[in-house]
């Protein structure tokens, strides 16, 4: 527990965003996560964040059915809805109504800072959306509006926890209350950055051009295989230690990822396969990867089929979720001074 989280119950929130193909490193990086979390005894509630989706241009179409998508990735992982409160973010409205209230605490110097924005919007700054300017307040209202003291998050998204933390900081100081906790993200694991497969410098990313550079949640077995006999190495066998791997991109992608799917740490992956040419450890990793993600595939397929389903689980999600975050809205208006609260 992280200092300033004592007097608050320990609650895990996190989102992802339903912006399409799920793919290896929404799952190692997140989901997987996620689903270990659930048996913690910590409450945990995990969001598809369909409002940030829309702070750039989304298919209505597709926003609906990648949603969904999502949602059975979630479910095909092993979360369980009984056991974790899952729901999208619009159904939800308790979400935008304390971004408002955080828009106005938030200063424009510490929106100016976040790196994402900048990464997002480009060259035209200018033709970007307030909303995707005001993400990281959402973000922020996401988990305050729990009262979430821990938040799994990948590195690019530890800026925004930070920032989170100023929020609370500073509405606690300005209202002289200790009413929001200090935010902990939680930042662990082997591969909680996988990075392509055809360039060990970048992330994997939906939005890459090659489907070979990414292995989606979708593929089949076949599909997983090849594409792991077919990730760039280099032409050295791999090293003997952990060292050897620090200069060597692809190869400490393959590892990690090894160790991600296996649960060992990176050490025990090196003492069992140290030294092995690629042509001897990609088929066991091949293997390994098959076993763990393709029936995840399956399972993601099946729920797709029943949207009602999927549908059914994210209300009853949301009036779980809303049973959190309307007092929790009820009393900051009521700090705030709003007449009604």
């Amino acid at each position: 527990m992280s200092e300033g989280t004592t007097a608050f119950t320990p609650r895990v929130f996190s989102g992802i965003q339903p912006s399409g193909g799920l793919t290896l490193g929404n799952y190692l990086g997140a989901i997987k996560r996620f689903v270990d979390m659930q048996g913690s005894g910590i409450e945990t509630i995990y969001c598809v964040v369909d409002m940030h989706a829309i702070t750039v241009w989304q298919d209505p179409d597709a926003l609906r059915r990648q949603t969904r998508e999502l949602t059975a990735g979630y479910l095909a992982a092993g979360l369980d809805p009984t056991r974790s409160i899952l729901f999208n973010q619009s159904q939800v409205p308790e979400h935008a109504q304390l971004a408002w209230i955080f828009n106005c605490v938030a200063r424009l110097g510490w929106m100016n800072r976040m790196t994402q924005f900048k990464d997002k919007a480009g060259k035209n700054a200018e033709k970007a959306s307030l909303g995707l300017y005001a993400y990281p307040a959402l973000m922020a209202a996401d988990i305050l509006v729990y009262h979430a003291t821990h938040v799994p998050v990948g590195e690019d998204q530890k800026q925004h926890v930070e920032l989170t933390r100023d929020i609370a900081a500073k509405f606690n100081h300005d209202f002289k209350t200790d009413f929001f906790p200090m935010t902990a993200p939680v930042i662990e694991g082997a591969a909680t950055r996988v990075m392509s497969l055809r360039d060990g410098s970048k992330k994997m990313s939906k939005s890459d051009p090659s489907d070979a550079s990414r292995i989606n949640m979708t593929d089949d077995a076949d599909a997983i295989a090849k594409k792991i006999r077919k990730a760039k190495t280099d032409p050295e066998p791999l090293p003997e230690s952990v060292e050897g791997l620090k200069d060597r991109p692809e190869a400490r992608n393959l590892v990690n990822i090894y160790a991600a799917l296996s649960g060992d740490t990176v050490a025990d992956v090196m003492a069992q396969v140290g030294g092995k040419p690629f042509g001897e450890f990609k088929p066991l990793l091949a293997d390994l990867a098959v076993e763990k993600l393709a029936p995840i595939s399956s399972e993601m397929a099946r729920y797709m089929r029943d949207p009602a389903e999927i549908d059914r689980i994210l209300k009853d999600g949301a009036g779980r979720a809303r049973a959190i975050a309307s007092p929790v809205v009820q009393k900051t208006y009521e700090i705030v001074g709003m007449v009604g609260a």
